[in-house]
């Protein structure tokens, strides 16, 4: 597998390619703000070819070129539907004052082929498996990707953290049993790529990551690989 990310524009959130080979199809997860050169860079370098974009939420850092990446290559946008609006509207994600403009009214728009994420579903897609979890609390429709060794957790767990929960559609218990349920019951050696900052494993999460501590995995088996 080829994994390839980059922190994209001034909010460093991690922006990631992944296929099965250099010369292949490719996934993009959370193009955001100016990932289309870093984007590009990634594709001529491993010759690769687009074939959708996958977002983790719907808060702008994330899915800030979502629009123009589709747009420039025709390829659908991936998204749990309780985040949908965030693409058109990202402000009503964000605590903005009475009157206060996104970004001096810098406005967004839906690529043209949007489609809903649910979970425990598996994507199949540029000859990947890809099992989609949902993982509300930082924002309603968070969700991971997940490979048989790998978690795209997007703004659910990072190295040593987790993800906020003071914005609208935040909920502090509710990202606690996402994490619980998604997270905590995969192997330790799972590789942890994350919306922001560095790589982690799940065991070193367990091990040191102080919103961890008291949680156990929840019961049942994992869905899907």
């Amino acid at each position: 597998m080829l994994i390839a990310g980059f922190p994209a524009g001034s909010f460093a959130a991690n922006c990631y390619l992944l296929a099965t080979a250099p010369g292949t199809e490719c996934l993009i997860i959370d193009p955001g703000q100016d990932s289309e050169q870093g984007i590009n860079e990634i594709v001529e370098r491993h010759r690769l070819r687009p074939a959708a974009v996958l977002a983790t939420h719907g808060h702008i850092d994330h899915i800030w070129s979502v629009a123009p990446v589709c747009g420039a290559r025709g390829i659908p946008a991936y998204i749990h539907p309780d985040d949908r609006a965030l693409l058109i509207d990202p402000a009503r994600g964000l605590a903005l004052g009475p009157g206060q403009q996104l970004f001096g009214g810098l406005t967004f728009t839906e690529p043209d082929d949007v489609r809903e994420l649910t979970d425990g579903m598996t994507l199949e897609l540029a000859g990947i498996s890809l099992v989609v979890d949902h993982a509300p609390g930082h924002t309603p429709g968070s969700v991971t990707f997940r490979l048989p060794d790998t978690l795209f957790t997007g703004d659910l767990l990072f190295a040593g953290s987790i993800g906020r929960t003071d914005l609208p559609g935040g909920d502090y218990e509710t990202i606690l049993a996402s994490l619980t349920r998604v997270c905590l019951p995969l192997p330790d050696e799972t590789v942890v790529l994350a919306g922001h900052g560095p790589q982690t494993t799940i065991g070193a999460e367990r091990a040191h990551n102080p919103f961890l501590a008291g949680l156990a995995p929840a019961s049942g088996p994992v869905k899907g690989l």
